[in-house]
């Protein structure tokens, strides 16, 4: 895909007023669908024939016609969509840009999540996310959060407008009241997921890690406060890397698994923390890990990334433009231009078809989920737009 080609495919998705779409989660989103899931995450035993089921209807019958789900906004999708804007923005200059990342931010502020300290946002809709483990939609999270945070911090660099920085310090206040402490010694300190003791995940702690990096520049007072943070955050993700350079998404949980998306997003939150206050040991950690991920989840013969390296359920999927639009914005940070360039080659064959971006491929070989912005097109427009901001 050329210059012009993929410019004009993320002006077509992001320069809208609405992004509304259809999600990979639709079905889990019904209430059967939530009563299906939270069933499996008690009981696998009796919940994987209902399971099947659901995913078999959902993927194979219903993944075209959408029957019985319905359009929604998502905030991360929104967030993405300013941040893609702003990265055009970088490199063109053009003021159309501009006003469509300040008209998504604005969006978001005006659909945060309600009752807590400061702004904050989640996914938007009810999550079954464990064993007992239920959000609903107006539950924010450590992990989605940080990409409006990111978005109003480089709308702020680029335009010099003031009056959004009173925003950045009421997510601040999210960050310090709402969200808990899962673990804190003289050493390291572990964030929670949502705004309750919920769960011990790694990529949240590195997102939270971003999230305080991003603050420092706006607190001057608080400097040594939150570099202590920063640095607690990261010796906690520094002693759960594994020897072969991996991250456990739970880390402490017997049952966890190994997913592409979710060690790329570490390596990201390290290498960006790592670019404004320098970490001793960070390179150690991103080579490692991101060799881990190149060697082990890479598929030579399809030239693309596969979901799992340990999983913990079963999966009809063979790709997921998530996973792989996550490696294509990592290999482009760290600066892998030959890797980079097949991945766009690739991901743009495999996933794009006109003006449509399909986010899965399953073991048929069949693409499904079309233009599903929060999972994954908005992800690869994002990766897109950094190719085109950085650029030489």
């Amino acid at each position: 895909m050329n210059n012009e080609n993929g410019i004009s495919l993320i002006e077509r998705f992001c320069m809208q007023d609405n992004l509304e779409c259809y999600d990979p989660y639709d079905v889990w989103m019904t209430s059967f669908g939530i009563r299906v899931k939270q069933l499996y995450n008690t009981n696998k035993l009796l919940g994987f024939l209902p399971a099947a089921v659901v995913t078999i209807w959902d993927q194979f019958l219903n993944n075209t016609m959408r029957l019985g789900y319905k359009k929604q906004e998502y905030p991360t999708a929104r967030a993405m969509a300013a941040l893609t804007m702003l990265n055009l923005y970088d490199k063109s200059g053009k003021e159309e840009h501009l006003v469509f990342a300040k008209k998504h931010i604005d969006w978001l502020i005006a659909h945060t999540c309600k009752g807590y300290s400061g702004l904050c946002w989640g996914l938007g809709f009810k999550w079954a996310a464990g064993d007992g483990l239920d959000y609903n939609e107006n539950t924010p999270f450590s992990t989605h959060t940080p990409y409006v945070l990111e978005a109003i911090h480089q709308y702020v660099a680029v335009t010099g407008d003031l009056e959004y920085v009173p925003h950045i310090k009421s997510v601040f206040n999210f960050y310090e009241n709402d969200l808990q402490i899962m673990y804190e010694d003289e050493v390291v300190l572990a964030t929670s997921y949502g705004p309750e003791k919920d769960r011990l995940v790694t990529n949240a702690v590195s997102y939270t890690l971003y999230a305080y990096v991003i603050f420092l520049g706006y607190f001057p007072e608080k400097d040594a406060m939150i570099k202590g943070k920063i640095q607690k955050l990261f010796n906690f993700i520094q002693s759960k890397q594994r020897s072969n350079g991996s991250w456990l998404y739970e880390p402490d949980t017997p049952n966890s698994f190994i997913d592409c998306f979710h060690s790329c997003c570490v390596l990201k939150n390290v290498y960006k923390t790592n670019r404004i206050v320098p970490l001793s040991g960070s390179e150690g950690i991103l080579s490692s890990g991101y060799h881990y991920v190149k060697e082990n989840f890479y598929n030579p013969d399809y030239k693309l990334f596969k979901r799992f390296t340990l999983s913990n359920k079963p999966s009809i999927i063979k790709f997921d433009l998530y996973d792989n639009a996550e490696m294509l914005h990592l290999a482009i940070l760290l600066r892998d231009t030959d890797l980079e360039a097949t991945l766009i080659a690739t991901l743009c064959e495999k996933f794009v078809s006109g003006n449509t971006i399909y986010s899965v491929i399953d073991f048929f070989n069949s693409k499904g989920n079309k233009n599903t912005l929060r999972w994954a097109a908005m992800p690869f427009l994002l990766a897109l737009s950094a190719h085109y901001k950085y650029q030489h």
